[in-house]
């Protein structure tokens, strides 16, 4: 599924009326479609109270479409009007034919009567301003959209429901203006926008819901950007074919774990097995190969001269090397540390591959060695995938974490574009880039991923896929869309306090299935 900016989404509503498919007509599918998402989302809209507070342009026609249809599923539905309608506005006359109470801010003194409407209200819909709004919200905007922050304030069951945008987030970017409000969902139109998805905007956006509102997919081709779906993750998973052995499915080579870190080792090896590797060796510290085994059982082991107790010497490079031939990917980092001699490792182990081996996936201090060696993409020449968190993409691009993380979508594309690798920048809607310049977005914000562990989880699905014989793009893309529908399921079951990365290894296998099923 696309995502486009506020200039794609105009030109394929212009080219819609090109098409004859026409204006009214996008309005009243959009607003059926949101009126059904808030039935959905409310449970039920019988005899609950729903205020529309409806803004003079497209955003408030689609809020009037929507007020409409929940009045005739039997919801007790209040419109507040900011600013002056068209003249002969249909759907607002379709309200007023219902009965539908509509309040015009303009007249209501004090907002008194909007007070007494949200005394009573289970739900708010944010009609005012969608993706056409740039000036600073002021006056009775600001006002109004006070009043509902300071309801919800007092009684937080008041769900907030934004209709395409939360009024005062800029679509592209992501900024938001103060007055903007926290929603509880957002129920965006034809197409995700990039504003969703960056800080601050994701925060005020609540849960993202997008609705079809009859928008032809193909007029949104020219977006590079995408969201990732179902759909697209049925398409891409490794088939497993019925005459198949443990080979079919590829070998992983991972390089991991430290006398402080033994547990990155086993979660990146989990992580793998259970995205459906055929075969695993983990090439770790002779001393730790011991501790390791007795965790995991499923693997095969390559154990490597220490410098010290459970740090790899420098000297292990040469049988990384020898060994590697063998393997269909290469997983480097997590949990190695950043000891000299490991530093050195890893220098000696990236820096002198053959041009025929496998590709690499590099995480955690991989990166972080990467981060200390002048113009390293220029050395490192081979098909790799970087799986950075903000702080270690920082450090990377040499920049600050807040530069990452205010367009975190542009920020993964150049860098990808710069270094010639896919980049996986990982957080709250991880974003997957190519150096072609195309990036897929995962839907997924959860809190309960925010835990130690949980990145080397990915690193190991991601490595797993890459083995099964995806390329890098998809691999990267489809191990993040597994990896965040399993902690989806993981937050359902467990809530997101507590949640630790190995509660996502045996559902891993589950969310493969459904989607096959599915």
């Amino acid at each position: 599924m696309k995502v486009v900016t506020v200039e794609q989404m105009r030109k394929a509503e212009q080219d819609c009326t090109r098409l004859g498919i026409s204006t009214d007509t996008l309005m009243e599918n959009a607003g059926k479609a949101v009126a059904e998402e808030v039935r959905r989302i409310l449970g039920s809209v019988d005899k609950q109270c729903v205020i529309v507070l409806v803004g003079p342009g497209n955003n408030g026609g689609d809020g009037l479409v929507v007020a409409r249809h929940l009045h005739d599923w039997g919801a007790g539905v209040s419109v507040y009007l900011l600013g002056e309608r068209p003249a002969g506005d249909s759907n607002l006359k379709l309200v007023q034919e219902r009965g539908i109470t509509c309040v015009e801010a303009a007249e209501d003194s004090n907002l008194s009567r909007l007070d007494e409407l949200l005394a009573s209200a289970n739900a708010v819909v944010d009609a005012l301003f969608g993706t056409g709004k740039s000036r600073p919200l002021g006056g009775i905007f600001q006002q109004t959209l006070s009043r509902v922050r300071e309801a919800k304030d007092s009684r937080p069951a008041l769900c907030i429901i934004a209709l395409d945008l939360p009024s005062g987030l800029n679509a592209d970017s992501g900024a938001v203006d103060p007055a903007c409000l926290y929603a509880d969902n957002t129920i965006t139109l034809g197409f995700p926008k990039p504003g969703l998805f960056n800080s601050p905007g994701a925060e005020r956006a609540g849960r993202t819901t997008v609705v079809d509102i009859g928008i032809p997919s193909h007029l949104a081709e020219e977006a590079s950007a995408e969201l990732i779906t179902d759909d697209w993750a049925r398409t891409v998973l490794p088939g497993r074919p019925l005459m198949a052995n443990k080979g079919t499915f590829g070998r992983v080579l991972v390089v991991a774990g430290s006398i402080n870190y033994i547990g990155a080792a086993y979660l990146a090896c989990s992580g793998a097995i259970r995205a459906g590797a055929g075969l695993v060796t983990l090439a770790t510290a002779v001393s730790l190969q011991p501790i390791i085994a007795a965790k995991v059982t499923e693997i095969t082991y390559l154990p490597l001269p220490e410098s010290s107790l459970g740090v790899i010497s420098p000297q292990a490079a040469r049988f990384i090397h020898q060994e590697v031939g063998q393997s269909d990917v290469l997983l480097l980092g997590c949990g190695l540390g950043q000891s000299q001699p490991v530093v050195k490792f890893m220098k000696s182990t990236l820096f002198r591959l053959k041009p025929e081996v496998p590709p690499l996936v590099l995480d955690a201090d991989a990166l972080n060695t990467l981060a200390k060696t002048p113009d390293w993409w220029r050395r490192l020449t081979d098909d790799a995938i970087l799986t950075p968190h903000p702080g270690e993409m920082a450090r990377l691009a040499g920049v600050s974490v807040e530069e990452v993380q205010s367009d975190r979508v542009d920020m993964a594309k150049r860098v990808a574009q710069e270094w010639h690798k896919t980049v996986v920048l990982k957080g709250a809607y991880t974003v997957v880039a190519t150096p072609d310049g195309r990036a897929k977005i995962s839907p997924f914000a959860n809190p309960g991923m925010a835990s130690a562990g949980t990145g080397d989880v990915l690193s190991g699905v991601i490595a797993g896929l890459v083995a099964q014989g995806l390329n890098l793009f998809d691999a990267a893309a489809c191990g993040v869309y597994l990896h965040g529908k399993a902690g989806e399921m993981v937050r359902e079951r467990l809530g997101e306090a507590g949640m630790i990365a190995s509660d996502l290894l045996p559902v891993l296998p589950l969310v493969i299935k459904t989607l096959k099923e599915e």
